[in-house]
């Protein structure tokens, strides 16, 4: 009997120290989730082009073969034909380092710091000078997020939507596993800082952080739970119980042995 206690106290011990707590694994803890609730939102503001965004631009007047030599769909990078079938087919206006986007018969224009919204205000007024009644549109279509650490599908998203979430963003990655901590870490640079940011998932008021809404190449890294490495070191594990057991009954038997 004393052989049976002394072989499963350690294994007792082990699972035990194993067992995360399911108080740290729900979203949104201080929500209501009995009564519907709502509150204003407050902390969005429009997403601002950047050096490095990419500019799909499509312009169509009464005069369309002409306006066509803006369309990005028609292989053309900053003004000039680009070939599709290259390594690198990207189609659209490249926003340089001083942020400005090159079009045709316009030249440079200042896009950075401005929303889509505003640049397509400003391009349509220029465009009254060779068209009549042109339509702009205009999207950023290098968008993406990284999303890595303890999630379904760790990888780099391109998002269509400016308006894009943290909660999408790990929608898109299959959601968090239920080895990870619900405070995850937003990595973003801006103004040539990269900021480090805590974003904590199990309070609602992660939906009026002014981190909610993404930026362009926004990084989220999800951090490992101590219990993502218990299940991963379960055969290490396992040995070591083991071990301390044979260990622990050859004590027994020596003991015994030589009583």
């Amino acid at each position: 009997m004393k052989k049976n206690l002394f072989f499963y106290i350690p294994i007792f011990i082990i699972l035990f120290s194993s067992c995360g707590s399911y108080k740290n694994i729900p979203y949104f803890q201080n929500l209501n989730h009995d009564t519907p609730s709502q509150e204003q939102v407050q902390n969005y503001s429009p997403l601002t082009i950047q050096p490095a965004d990419i500019l799909g631009i499509n312009v169509s007047s009464r005069n369309p073969e002409s306006s066509a030599i803006f369309n990005y769909n028609l292989n053309r990078v900053n003004g000039n034909n680009y070939d599709v079938s290259q390594d690198n087919p990207i189609t659209g206006y490249l926003v340089d380092d001083k942020g400005n986007i090159h079009l045709p018969l316009i030249g440079d224009l200042k896009a950075a710091g401005l929303t889509t919204s505003e640049l397509r205000e400003k391009l349509s007024q220029l465009l009254l000078t060779y068209y009549k009644d042109p339509v702009v549109n205009i999207r950023i279509t290098n968008f993406k997020v990284s999303v890595f650490g303890d999630v379904l599908k760790p990888g780099i998203y391109t998002i269509q939507n400016e308006r894009a979430t943290i909660t999408q963003a790990l929608t898109l990655a299959g959601d968090l596993n239920i080895t990870a901590k619900r405070n995850i870490t937003l990595i973003r640079e801006q103004d040539g800082k990269r900021n480090f940011i805590p974003i904590d998932l199990t309070s609602k008021d992660v939906f009026t952080s002014p981190y909610f809404y993404l930026k362009n190449n926004d990084e989220i890294y999800v951090q490992p739970d101590r219990t993502k490495y218990a299940s991963v070191d379960r055969g290490y594990r396992i040995t070591e119980i083991i071990l301390s057991g044979l260990s622990i009954i050859a004590i027994t038997l020596a003991t015994i042995y030589h009583r």
